[in-house]
């Protein structure tokens, strides 16, 4: 085009005054090399055999959640990585393992910007006042069982009796003990609660050590597929969140467009687990190394705890807060707008909803 224009300028019916032929050559020079500042590193790319498109995977900005375990709930942050969610957003996902107190400490340093670990969250907010809050809620109901030694057949029948737990101050703990009152039993004076240690509440119970035991979903299977008998589902009694996520207030304030996109991912992943049956149950074994029939029986007894929007209304967060504040024997409960905050879960399902996404 520019060399274009200096051949039309020498003809006599092209002159025009010079300050004009200035101006104008100025003009196109400009767009010449703009032009070609464009061309260079697009053909550069396409020498070298890279996809314009692909390489923008290049510049996603770098988001990272550690999670306590690989369970079920836990599943729609990897299926949000793998189906391009979090690609889609921008963002480059990195999924970490960590205990909830030190997972905590990452987010408080900003070495991480969200936790799984919600209920420890909530602790650490209730106690030390950390930067910190609640932003997502997959399940509405408690993934906690009471078994019981095969010759106890009732709630009741657990006065005077050892009940083994994942340790005497736990949520899941006070949850129990606030129940126990229907049934004729102190918590505090008519039973016994023990922590045998991570992981060995239905081993402990099958041995005999403990007449009952509150158990997660994968020891419940343990126990009942030995013989011992399920008294309750936690889910069932009380109104309370689970497997609940925490970000830095840090990364909410300072990188909104990055927590609102990663909710939406998420958010998409949670809209995908209830319709690919299939395609989760295959995800799940992969990302837990569990056996097929394991992850089918886990995704058909739990896939109806799961929220619909990743949020939780006002009475279970007071309730949540309730349960906290006998955790650490406070004389107060925190209010919900200090230790929860899912307007970007409730926005990011308007959007979605608004647009009709659907996997």
């Amino acid at each position: 085009m520019f060399l274009l224009y200096l051949k039309r300028a020498k003809s006599p019916a092209f002159q025009q005054p010079e300050k004009v032929k200035i101006k104008r050559m100025k003009l196109l020079r400009s767009v010449y090399w703009t032009s070609l500042s464009w061309r260079i590193p697009c053909c550069a790319l396409a020498i070298l055999g890279v996809d314009i498109l692909a390489a923008q995977h290049l510049y996603a900005a770098e988001v990272t959640i550690a999670l306590p375990t690989k369970s079920f709930q836990m599943i729609i942050f990897p299926l949000a990585q793998e189906r391009g969610y979090m690609k889609e957003e921008g963002i480059d996902l990195k999924v970490t393992f960590m205990e909830p107190t030190p997972s905590i400490q990452a987010l408080v340093a900003d070495s991480i910007q969200l936790t799984g670990s919600g209920g420890s969250a909530l602790v650490a907010i209730a106690r030390g006042n950390i930067p910190a809050k609640v932003v997502l809620a997959v399940n509405d109901r408690v993934h906690q069982w009471i078994l019981s030694r095969p010759n106890i057949t009732s709630i009741n029948d657990l006065k005077g009796k050892k009940i083994a737990t994942t340790g005497v101050a736990s949520i899941s703990t006070f949850m129990f003990k606030n129940l126990l009152p229907k049934y004729g039993i102190d918590g505090n004076k008519d039973v016994v609660f023990v922590d045998p240690g991570v992981g060995n509440q239905a081993a402990a119970l099958m041995s005999g050590a403990v007449d009952a035991a509150i158990v997660s979903v994968e020891q419940r299977y343990a126990g009942v597929d030995n013989g011992m008998k399920e008294l309750m589902y936690l889910g069932n009694e009380v109104k309370n969140s689970w497997g609940t996520s925490a970000a830095s207030e840090k990364f909410m304030k300072e990188q909104p467009r990055l927590m609102a996109g990663f909710t939406r991912a998420t958010l998409k992943a949670l809209r995908l687990i209830k319709r690919d049956r299939e395609g989760t149950i295959a995800a799940f074994t992969k990302f837990s190394g569990l056996p097929l029939a394991s992850a089918t029986r886990l995704y058909d007894d739990l896939i109806g705890t799961f929220t619909a929007n990743g949020a939780v209304d006002i009475d279970t967060q007071k309730n949540d807060l309730g349960v906290i504040r006998q955790v650490l024997d406070a004389k107060e409960t925190l209010a919900p707008a200090r230790a929860f905050d899912f307007s970007f879960a409730l926005e990011a399902d308007r959007r979605l909803t608004k647009i009709g996404w659907m996997p």
